[in-house]
C-alpha cells in the first residue's frame, strides 16, 4: 500500500513539473541553443594584439570572449576592423589603409589560431554551418571609409580578406560622405567619390552600412543602392533624439527598400544621458589628451583604454536598461514591421547597458522580446534573420552583375 501511494506522489510531482510553464529565462535559453544568434557590430579586434588579452578566456573589462559568446549564447558576430577619424592627405591616407588591413589580418589570425572554436564566415549560410559544428562565427566589417581613401581598389582587396560590409564614415567627414556628428556639411550627402564606393559595394557584394553617416548621406546611399543598406549599430531618433540616430522619415525609406537597422546597445543612443558633470568633464580631458597625440600606437591605445576605464571607476555612468533599449525595437516594428531590425551591440567601443553590460548577458534581451509578446519566428528574424536577408541580397546581386558580365 505505501509503495502504490509513493509511487502515485512520484507521478504526480512528475507531471507538474512536465506541466509548469516554462520560466521566460527557460524560453530564451533554449531559443538561443535552436535559433542563430548574430551580432552586427563589436570593437572587440582593438583588444587582439594586447598583450593580456586571451579570446579563450574571461578577460575582465572586455565584452565579447569566447567564455562570454557561449554563456550568452551568442553564435557569432561581426569584429569590426574600426579606424578613427584622422588627416585627410595621402601619407595618412595610406597609413590608414595600412592599420585597417592589419586589424583585418588581427580577425583572421584570431579565427585560425582557435579552429575548435572559430571559423571565418563570409556567406549567409555559413552562419548556421558553423553554429551546426558547434563553433562560433567570425564575420569581419570595416568601421570607417576613411580606410579605404581614395582608392576604390582596395574595396576590393577587403572583400578578397573577407570583409562583408563597411560603415561609409565615422564621427568626422571623410572623402566619401558627411558625418552624423560633424559640425561641417561638407558634401551635402554622398561625395561623387562616395557614389563611386557604394556602386563599387554592390558590385562586389559587400553591405553599405550607413551608421555615423548624416541623414542626406543615408538617404542618398538609400537611393544610390541597387541593393539594401544595412545601419549595423543605430536606434531611433524618435525614441532618443540622438544625432546618431535614425529618424522615421529615414527608416522609412530603409525599409522601403528592404533594409534592417541593427539596434546599438551604446546607451547615450538609447535614452538621455543623466548629467554626470564630474564623468563629462574627465571623459572630455581624455579625450583631448589622446587627440592631440594624432594617430594612437598600439600602446598609447591601450593606455586611453585604461585611462577610460578608471574614469568610469570613479564616476560612474547611469546606464540605460534593456527594457529601454527593446522600446526603440517595439518602435521600428510598429513604424515598419518586424523585418527591418536586428542588434548590432558596438561592444567593446561603448556598448552597454545596465543589465547587458557584456555578451554574456545578452539573453536578457531575447527574454525582454519574450516579455513583450515577440513571437520565435520574429526573435529569430532579430537576432539573424533580418541580417543575413540582406547580406544574401547584396551577394545575389553581385553574383548576377558578375554572371551578366561574363555572358556579355
Amino acid at each position: 500500500m505505501n509503495s502504490k501511494i509513493c509511487f502515485g506522489a512520484l507521478l504526480a510531482l512528475s507531471l507538474l513539473v512536465s506541466c509548469r510553464e516554462q520560466t521566460l529565462e527557460e524560453r530564451a535559453e533554449a531559443l538561443h541553443t535552436r535559433m542563430l544568434t548574430l551580432d552586427s557590430h563589436n570593437d572587440t579586434p582593438l583588444r587582439f594584439r594586447l598583450p593580456e588579452f586571451d579570446i579563450m578566456q574571461d578577460n575582465p573589462g572586455v565584452c565579447v570572449d569566447y567564455p562570454k559568446m557561449v554563456a550568452g549564447g551568442l553564435d557569432g558576430a561581426f569584429f569590426a576592423a574600426y579606424i578613427r577619424q584622422g588627416a585627410r592627405d595621402s601619407a595618412a591616407l595610406e597609413a590608414a589603409t595600412q592599420r585597417t588591413l592589419s586589424i583585418i589580418e588581427d580577425i583572421r589570425r584570431m579565427a585560425a589560431e582557435h579552429p575548435d572554436q572559430f571559423t571565418l564566415a563570409t556567406t549567409p549560410e555559413d552562419g548556421l554551418k558553423i553554429k551546426q559544428e558547434g563553433k562560433r562565427a567570425m564575420y569581419i566589417g570595416v568601421e570607417n571609409g576613411y580606410a579605404i581613401g581614395r582608392n576604390l581598389e582596395i574595396l576590393d582587396r577587403f572583400y578578397d580578406l573577407g570583409v562583408r560590409y563597411m560603415t561609409l564614415c565615422h564621427t568626422r567627414n571623410n572623402d566619401i560622405c558627411d558625418s552624423a556628428n560633424d559640425t561641417i556639411e561638407e558634401h551635402g550627402g554622398l561625395s561623387d567619390f562616395g557614389r563611386q564606393v557604394v556602386e563599387r559595394m554592390n558590385r562586389l557584394g559587400m553591405m553599405v552600412d550607413i551608421s555615423h553617416v548624416s541623414e542626406a548621406s543615408a538617404f542618398d546611399a538609400i537611393e544610390l543602392s541597387a541593393v539594401p543598406v544595412v545601419a549595423s549599430h543605430s536606434c531611433a531618433w524618435e525614441v532618443c533624439q540622438n544625432p546618431r540616430n535614425m529618424s522615421d522619415s529615414l527608416l522609412v525609406a530603409m525599409a522601403r527598400k528592404g533594409g534592417v537597422m541593427q539596434l546599438c546597445i551604446l546607451s547615450s543612443y538609447v535614452r538621455p544621458d543623466i548629467p554626470n558633470p564630474q564623468l563629462d568633464s574627465a571623459m572630455q580631458a581624455m579625450r583631448e589628451q589622446y587627440a592631440a597625440l594624432g594617430t594612437l600606437t598600439p600602446e598609447q591605445q591601450r593606455q586611453q583604454r585604461a585611462d577610460i576605464q578608471k574614469i568610469y571607476e570613479t564616476y560612474p555612468p547611469n546606464l540605460a536598461s534593456v527594457s529601454e533599449a527593446v522600446d526603440h525595437i517595439d518602435h521600428v516594428v510598429r513604424l515598419v514591421g518586424i523585418d527591418h531590425v536586428g542588434i548590432g551591440t558596438d561592444f567593446d567601443g561603448g556598448g552597454q547597458l545596465s543589465d547587458c553590460k557584456n555578451a554574456a548577458q545578452l539573453k536578457n534581451i531575447t527574454v525582454e522580446l519574450l516579455r513583450r509578446g515577440y513571437s520565435e519566428e520574429d526573435i529569430a528574424k532579430i537576432w539573424s534573420g533580418n541580417l543575413l536577408r540582406v547580406m544574401k541580397a547584396a551577394q545575389d546581386y553581385a553574383a548576377q552583375q558578375s554572371s551578366s558580365v561574363q555572358n556579355g
